[in-house]
């Protein structure tokens, strides 16, 4: 019985296993076509120490860097210390920070983590993987751009809503787990390019893979992608 062609996708729906094959082998070409497309793939937060970082990626989540950059413009004028933020008023944290969305959460968890980074680490951002998942708002992805960018360490990949996406339309992984999809491209990708993996798929997603409407006719992959076919409907 011939295999049954492949429905046009037009949503964010997560991709069954079924629909997009291994393509693990492909892993290197495609790479190496998307390290040529976006050869200085770099954050775009703006920041000067760990803990702007820190804050400014805490912020990030479900907002863009162009608003958190807006925001932190003042807000880092404002708060320069963990203690600052430790002992900010809550709401007055919340309407300082209002416009990244999800405003009270964030402010929250950004009171809790400067409370924790005084009692433990003496004032100062951690500097390993184990400690930075330990403050409040801080999972792997947080903690993997907080260690590459604010101290130099390579622990993983930062795996965002952009690099799952990616990572499984190009069949690399079949996982909807941030963590599995982190270490199915750990072992795919060479330990110097793991920096740079995120910064390239998130930039690949805004600019042509996107969520509802990805663009395969001009993608760089789509001769390597075995989604295209899929959102290309042929």
């Amino acid at each position: 019985m011939p295999d049954k062609k492949p429905t046009k996708l037009t949503s964010n729906e997560p991709l069954q296993e079924y629909e997009i094959p291994d393509n693990r082998h492909n892993f290197d070409r495609v790479w190496a076509l998307l390290k040529e497309e976006y050869p200085d793939a770099k954050p775009s937060l703006n920041y000067n120490n760990p803990l702007e970082l820190l804050v400014a990626t805490i912020l990030s989540a479900q907002s863009t860097d162009v608003q958190i950059n807006r925001v932190t413009e003042n807000l880092f004028k404002k708060y320069r210390t963990a203690e600052d933020y430790a002992s900010a008023d809550i709401r007055e944290l919340e309407i300082d920070i209002y416009s990244t969305g999800f405003y009270k959460n964030k402010a929250k968890n950004l009171k809790a983590s400067t409370q924790l980074i005084i009692e433990r680490y003496n004032g100062e951002v951690p500097e390993t993987m184990e400690e930075l998942v330990t403050l409040p708002g801080v999972g792997r992805k947080t903690a993997n751009i907080v260690l590459s960018r604010g101290f130099g360490v390579i622990e993983g990949i930062a795996v965002d809503t952009h690099v799952k996406r990616i990572s499984r339309r190009l069949g690399f992984t079949k996982h909807s787990d941030p963590e599995k999809i982190e270490k199915d491209l750990i072992t795919l990708a060479r330990k110097e390019d793991l920096d740079s993996i995120s910064m390239t798929l998130i930039y690949h997603g805004r600019k042509i893979c996107q969520a509802r409407k990805p663009r395969c006719q001009i993608c760089v992959v789509k001769g390597l992608c075995p989604s295209s076919i899929i959102f290309i409907g042929e």
